[in-house]
Parts: structure tokens; C-alpha cells; sequence
């Protein structure tokens, strides 16, 4: 057992405060990533400012329909949400997928975004990991990859973001708020993961200090047709081999928006722009689905023993274009 400070904060500046005061803290939230990690030996924090009683565990109604939702907001409570359910169906999909109900009981929202990539080789601490030990190397590489990105990985790493519920929030252009030393800022969903490039060991375009606060549900994809399909090895709470959010906005015959975003083929959250540009303005039938998804999955660059990977996501995705676009259809 290593020792660590205890810190616990009851608002958002004395939790800035004291992270800034003690070099190699970390915050802590419902701990269900950290705490496993520290049991490993993986995270070694010189202290812990716990934030799970800071006044961030409401979800708020904003103007034309949107949602504020704190980052203390646990899982369960956010996927059961009447708001969250009707409005942003993928978002509450994606919860229930993601954990066994004691977990989503203690999870919270701004850790879930924060959780690290499960790869075999970032979590033995014995095993080379650029990742848990910039410059030890990428032990996965050339090991065991089955699990691992096709898309946007670097020589550097190959590991894959677990989180289902940001790749939902990608899709549905939600914005993650922060504050930190500088004060308030907010970045897009689908832009607070990073790829791995040469520095891996960051996983976010976090500053150095800054906590997340909430997560705003847009009130421009509030109320439109979403979904939230995940393949996994078993159906009970796996990590994603593949999986899609998509939000699909069908007017006068053709497409008017698209959100599409795959999980646990890349570093973050893969966000498919291209599939959506190619959607844009074009009959949502299945050539043109076909299509699309074909221009975003051409950038794949499959290992030895993922290359399954790339037809299970396009399957994945076109079933869930497919099934969004039917009342459209119909």
C-alpha cells in the first residue's frame, strides 16, 4: 500500500485549489477506473481530491431543449433520465451497454469520460506500455492486438478508448465543460480525446489542473432519431469490439444531418465525418449508406489480428443508419 493525501472538496475552486497544492494529485470521482488502477500499481497519486460532493449532480433543462448534466451525475441516474431517454435515446443506450448496474450505480459522468484504455499491456505494469511509460515501447504491437485501434493508432500506440457513453456524446455534438487555473472553457465531444501521435500517456486535451464540471446535450439533437448499437465478445457488460452512435435527421427525402461516431476502433472516439459529408443532402437509402460508411472505413489500417474489426463496424453501422432512416422511409 502506498500512502496518499485525502482532500475532500465541496466546490469547484477548493477542488482546483487543493489539486494545485499537491503535485501528483488526482481527482477522484466514483474511483470505479481509478481505484482498480492503483491496485494495479498502474496510477500512483500523491493524493486524491475526491469531487463526489461537489454541487455538480443535477441535470439541467436549458433554453429549446438541451441538457446540462453535472459531472457528478452518476451513470444509472443519467441513463434512466425521462429527459435523457426521450430526447437522446443513443446517450442512454449507450450507459445501459456499458456497465453491470453496481457499476453505473458509482460511476459518474465526467469519470466515465476520463477512464483509461483497458489494453492488457497498459495494465501490467510488467509489460513495456508508452502509454503507463513514454519510451518503454508499445508491447501490444507486436503482441497480443486482437482488441486494439484500426484507426488513428501511431507506432506509439495502438490502444483503444473504452467509453461508450462519449462515443454517444460524440455523435450527438455534446460540449464538455472545465474549469482549471485559467478559469472556464469548453471543448467539443468529439475533439477532448486525443489520438495517440508521439505522446500517448495523454489521453485528453485537458490542461494540466482542470476538472470537468458538466456536459451539455445540444438542444440542436435533442428530440431527433438516435441510436446506440455495440458488439462485444459476451452480452454481459464486455468492452466493445466495435460500435456506433449515430443521430440521423431525414427532411423532404433526404438527409439533412448526420452524426456518426464508431467506438473501440480508435484512441478517442472516432467521429466519421467523411460518412457524414458523403450523407449530406443524398436519399437515405442503402447504396448511399453503403457508400458513406465505405469513405469513412477506408482509412483503416488493420494490425495482424484485428482486420475483423473493419466489416463489423461497417455491418454495425449500416444497421443502425438503416433502422434510423426506416420511419423516413416508410
Amino acid at each position: 500500500m502506498k500512502p496518499f493525501d485525502y482532500v475532500r472538496a465541496d466546490t469547484v475552486t477548493r477542488a482546483t485549489a487543493a489539486y494545485a497544492a499537491r503535485p501528483g494529485a488526482h481527482y477522484l470521482g466514483g474511483g470505479t477506473n481509478l481505484v482498480d488502477l492503483m491496485k494495479l500499481g498502474v496510477e500512483e497519486p500523491a493524493a486524491l481530491v475526491d469531487v463526489t460532493r461537489l454541487p455538480l449532480d443535477t441535470v439541467e433543462e436549458l433554453p429549446g431543449g438541451g441538457l446540462r448534466v453535472g459531472a457528478t451525475v452518476r451513470n444509472s441516474d443519467l441513463a434512466a433520465h425521462p429527459a435523457v431517454r426521450e430526447r437522446y435515446p443513443a446517450l442512454s443506450q449507450a450507459l445501459l451497454a456499458g456497465a453491470s448496474g453496481q457499476l453505473r450505480n458509482t460511476a459518474t459522468t465526467g469519470g466515465n469520460l476520463l477512464q483509461r484504455t483497458r489494453c492488457p499491456y497498459f495494465q501490467d505494469t510488467a509489460k513495456p506500455c508508452n502509454k503507463r511509460e513514454p519510451g518503454s515501447g508499445c508491447g501490444a504491437l507486436d503482441g497480443v492486438h486482437r482488441d486494439h485501434a484500426v484507426l488513428g493508432h501511431s507506432a506509439h500506440c495502438i490502444a483503444t478508448h473504452p467509453s461508450d457513453m462519449a462515443v454517444a456524446l460524440a455523435a450527438l455534438d455534446a460540449e464538455v465543460e472545465l474549469y482549471g487555473p485559467d478559469g472556464a472553457r469548453s471543448l467539443p465531444a468529439a475533439g477532448f480525446h486525443r489520438l495517440p501521435g508521439d505522446r500517448p500517456e495523454r489521453d485528453t486535451e485537458l490542461r494540466p489542473g482542470e476538472l470537468v464540471t458538466a456536459v451539455v446535450l445540444p438542444a440542436a439533437t435533442a428530440g431527433l432519431p438516435s441510436l446506440y448499437r455495440k458488439a462485444r465478445d459476451r452480452a454481459s457488460y464486455a468492452f466493445a469490439l466495435a460500435s456506433v452512435a449515430a443521430v440521423l435527421r431525414v427532411q423532404d427525402g433526404v438527409v439533412a444531418h448526420a452524426g456518426i461516431a464508431f467506438g473501440a476502433l480508435a484512441h478517442r472516439p472516432w467521429r466519421a465525418r467523411r460518412a457524414e459529408e458523403a450523407l449530406r443532402g443524398a436519399a437515405p437509402t442503402e447504396a448511399a449508406f453503403e457508400h458513406a460508411v465505405d469513405v469513412e472505413l477506408s482509412a483503416a489500417r488493420p494490425l495482424r489480428d484485428n482486420a475483423y474489426k473493419v466489416p463489423l463496424a461497417r455491418g454495425i453501422a449500416l444497421d443502425v443508419l438503416t433502422r434510423l432512416a426506416a420511419p423516413a422511409r416508410s
